[in-house]
């Protein structure tokens, strides 16, 4: 039976190292598949994904897939446990390809709804790290705003999926749900 867990937190709040305990505690044989959504496109963005890759175990599988959440995860069909890092990352992707927000939206809900659909037909573990961006400031620019609102919406739909939801602050986890 499949199972949806959703970690939110701020930005180095420990939604990762939480999701990869999660994890551990729900594969028998310490295996799964990492599906990263960050870009290197900048030397301290490689760096930080270097840093990601370490922490995981040698026995897990990486897939690297900025915008087709829904296909990374049928490429992980076998894995008994699969953490998707991040959700925020997968907004900022596309609204950066596609500045449009309704056009945007409409192209992420598509890929949700396979993923979601995916999730189900499967009986892996899928766990989502996403940042909470919805506590701080009103950002001051339209990007900003029109971010922090998908994002927002994205997390809504995840959270009401989940069977399972967790809110981490300094590296505490809150479960919500």
């Amino acid at each position: 039976m499949s199972k949806l867990i959703l970690v939110l937190g701020g930005a180095r709040a420990g939604k990762s190292a939480f999701a990869l305990r999660l994890a551990a505690e729900r594969s028998a044989d310490g295996k799964g598949c990492f599906i990263a959504t960050a870009q290197a496109l900048d030397d301290e963005m490689a760096e930080r994904i270097a840093r990601h890759r370490e922490e995981r175990s040698a026995q897990w599988t990486t897939v690297e897939e900025p915008f087709q959440l829904d296909e990374a995860l049928l490429q992980a069909a076998d894995s008994p446990v699969v953490i998707i890092d991040c959700l925020t990352l997968f907004v900022t992707n596309w609204l950066l390809r596609l500045e449009n927000e309704s056009q945007c939206e409409q192209t992420m809900q598509t890929i949700i709804e396979r993923l979601l659909a995916v999730v189900k037909s499967q009986t892996a573990t899928v766990i989502c790290v996403s940042n909470e961006v919805g506590l701080g400031i009103v950002p001051d620019n339209p990007l900003g705003r029109t971010f922090r609102d998908l994002l927002g919406r994205v997390n809504q739909q995840f959270a009401a999926a989940a069977d399972e939801v967790y809110l981490l602050v300094a590296g505490s986890p809150l479960q919500l749900k």
